[in-house]
């Protein structure tokens, strides 16, 4: 891999703090990050060097998978890291921090290869952008990449309008718009698992699966994030960016190649597949809001949504979401992909089932056992592994059939040292591989599709349903599925299969 110079903006940051710098901790122990490299951290707070590498060092022992072994190990990863106080406003720091480069690129051979993580405000992307290039950041003959962090826009206006300031400034594939998700083992796993086994792709279309489930459930409220989240909502901040993602990856046809580009033009063709909502009466049938009220959750009370900090006490804004939607294309004509994702939930878990067709039920087995369906669970957060569900005769009875499982469990084999997502996205991006970042017209398209959906909640605020902390969501999101003659399976390792067999490598 080259070498190159990384500028953190908002280094001072939770998200730094938490995720990026144990990660660079992390690449470099396991030797993905070689001696080429500095880091700068950037941000308004007045910090020296010393300073800098002291919360730097908190953090990768609090956070990191890997802890600091000895002083040693320690000087040699810290020397690479500086820090710089900067206005983004103020085009004289840049080229202030243009001169500190330029140094660091000498210092650690980086090639003049550059990558800017704005770990900011998405209003502030384009001035940063701009200023990048007066200050003369980006006249050197190595790469320059930015990496940005969602939220993506507001809709697909302020999207574009975003858009259109970073594409001033930068190409489209030096642009890395990052989604964390889809830098998870088992989100990364799905593909793998459709296009490398034989025995699933004759059975991937609407022939035999009856529907596909995605849940990403959350057991935290809003946190100190009240005053963004009630601004934005499950369907802005989850919806429109993580869950329509894992749906694009569980519909998308095989690539032509195993190129970036090539499966990235599959997951587009997903999204523009993605059958409209056309009228609020459509919305209203097929896509469900609530709010969490009061209640318990592990045995704690819990406040209402309305009730937390920053958050307006009349406020509408839904924690929780459940949709039914289509892809209408020939692989999935009439499958409907049922999509939740709420804040107060039971369980913290994100998993993927593909519930089979049953077999005939005028056929003998089935005309005398209540048969359950198969299933195939990707299990994404926070256990990983798949799962799948058979039936069986069980052991020592005459003539009962039982439903059983193979469970793999991928986190089991490695534990705690499970790759974190940014670790493999930072890593992507300093290779140039593009495949788990999204590409604009995914984001336009998911907006579009999205767009619909709140535009229709404007006209009718009072579809709104609540659910107590600690439940799994109004009693409609139920009955969405049950009007379909389907559930929504049990989530966290709660399936009904007895497991026969268990695997942890």
């Amino acid at each position: 891999m080259n070498g190159a110079v990384f500028l953190i903006f908002g280094a001072t940051g939770d998200l730094a703090k938490r995720k990026l710098f144990p990660a660079f901790y992390s690449l470099y122990r396991e030797g993905k990050l070689n001696e080429h490299f500095a880091v700068i951290g950037l941000a308004r707070r007045s910090r020296t060097n010393e300073q800098f590498r002291e919360d730097l060092r908190d953090s990768i022992n609090e956070f990191a998978r890997h802890h600091v072994q000895d002083d040693e190990d320690w000087a040699k990863f810290a020397e690479h890291f500086e820090y710089l106080p900067l206005d983004i406003n103020n085009v004289d720091g840049f080229r202030q921090l243009n001169t500190l480069t330029q140094q660091l690129d000498v210092k650690f051979q980086t090639n003049g290869n550059r990558l800017f993580y704005l770990a900011l405000a998405p209003e502030l992307f384009g001035n940063v952008s701009y200023n990048l290039r007066e200050g003369g950041l980006l006249e050197t003959t190595g790469w320059h990449r930015l990496v940005i962090e969602k939220p993506f826009g507001y809709d697909l206006e302020s999207a574009g309008k975003l858009n259109q300031q970073l594409r001033q400034v930068f190409e489209e594939k030096d642009i890395y718009r990052i989604d964390h998700y889809l830098g998870k083992e088992m989100v990364q796993n799905i593909e793998v698992v459709r296009f490398a086994n034989a025995f699933f792709e004759p059975l991937w279309n609407n022939k035999y699966i009856a529907n596909i489930q995605i849940t990403l459930g959350e057991t935290v409220g809003v946190e100190d994030r009240g005053g963004y989240y009630d601004h934005s909502g499950a369907l802005r901040d989850m919806a429109q960016n993580h869950m329509l993602q894992m749906l694009a990856m569980m519909a998308m046809e095989p690539p032509s190649r195993l190129h970036p580009e090539d499966i990235r033009d599959e997951k587009v063709k997903v999204l523009r597949s993605l059958r409209p909502f056309e009228s609020a009466e459509e919305v209203t049938k097929n896509v469900v809001r609530g709010q969490y009220t009061a209640g318990q959750l592990n045995g704690k009370d819990m406040p209402a949504y309305r009730s937390e900090e920053s958050v307006n006490p009349e406020s509408n804004t839904e924690t929780y979401l459940a949709a039914r939607v289509f892809v209408d294309n020939f692989r999935w004509a009439g499958v409907p992909f049922y999509i939740r994702t709420g804040k107060r939930l039971p369980v913290k878990s994100t998993e993927v089932v593909v519930e089979f067709k049953n077999v005939p039920d005028n056929v003998y087995l089935a005309n005398k056992h209540d048969l359950q369906p198969n299933l195939l669970v990707f299990r994404v957060n926070p256990m990983e592994g798949i799962y799948l569900q058979m039936n069986a005769k069980k052991p020592g009875a005459e003539g009962v059939i039982i439903p059983i499982a193979m469970d793999f469990c991928q986190s089991c084999q490695v534990g705690l040292n499970t790759p974190e997502a940014y670790e493999r996205l930072i890593f992507d991006a300093m290779r140039g591989d593009s495949t788990y970042f999204t590409r604009w017209d995914e984001v336009a398209h998911a907006w579009q599709f999205v767009d619909a959906i709140a535009q229709a909640w404007k006209e009718n605020s009072g579809d709104l349903a609540h659910y107590p902390a600690g439940s799994w969501g109004p009693d409609a999101a139920n009955e969405l599925l049950a009007a379909d003659g389907f559930k929504w399976w049990p989530v966290n390792g709660q399936h009904e299969g007895e497991v026969i067999w268990a695997s942890q490598s």
